[in-house]
């Protein structure tokens, strides 16, 4: 039987989304039993991670220094997460359960759920954005939700903004010139799918 092992699928994800899962880790190997002593001390990574979110805030601005100061901080938060990654790995030993509990995912699990992709575009009038999901197979509606200012780091931080039957939705009365974060999830026959990587937008 094949070895279950850690993914390193996280070093793929859009720098938004590796705050976000990042973050996941720390909380979820925090006080853990199961990996009493991490690779990295769990302080330096959130002291990474945060330096890591600061410099993708000063990057917003498309500034060459600014932009290769963000992609630095990517490199060695990445290197960090691998530490991490090797540590429950080398500890686990193929159990998924444990693995599963670091916030890492395993490299044999059931087939997830498809995600739905978001598209976000401004909408038709000022304050408003047009959010447009991929179709998900046998989905009876959509879960939309949002966050304004900064990229939520626990899940109660996000706002669901509506549930439609289709795979589109404008949201309106929006605060012009503010920095959203969108995400989609699918609610299917088998229950409601990951939410999709976060998308920032500027609203115009």
């Amino acid at each position: 039987m094949k070895t279950i092992k850690v993914l390193l699928d996280f070093i793929k994800l859009a720098v938004t989304a590796k705050v976000a899962f990042y973050r996941n880790v720390i909380l979820k190997l925090t006080d853990n039993p199961a990996f009493p002593t991490p690779g990295v001390p769990l302080a330096t990574a959130k002291e990474t991670v945060d330096n890591f979110e600061a410099a993708i805030l000063v990057a917003r601005d498309g500034g060459h220094t600014a932009v290769s100061a963000m992609h630095d901080s990517e490199a060695a938060t990445d290197a960090l997460f691998r530490i991490l990654a090797s540590y429950v790995e080398n500890v686990a030993k193929g159990d998924e359960t444990m693995i599963l509990s670091s916030g890492f995912h395993e490299s044999k699990q059931p087939a997830p759920q498809q995600k739905a992709t978001l598209a976000v575009l401004d909408g038709s009038h000022s304050g408003t954005v047009k959010l447009t999901a991929k179709a998900v197979d046998k989905a009876g509606s959509y879960v939309w939700q949002s966050a304004k200012d900064t990229l939520p780091t626990t899940e109660s931080a996000w706002v669901t903004v509506a549930i439609s039957t289709q795979a589109y939705y404008e949201v309106d009365g929006l605060t012009v010139a503010a920095t959203y974060y969108f995400r989609v999830a699918a609610v299917t026959p088998t229950g409601i799918t990951d939410f999709c990587a976060p998308v920032q937008k500027l609203v115009v």
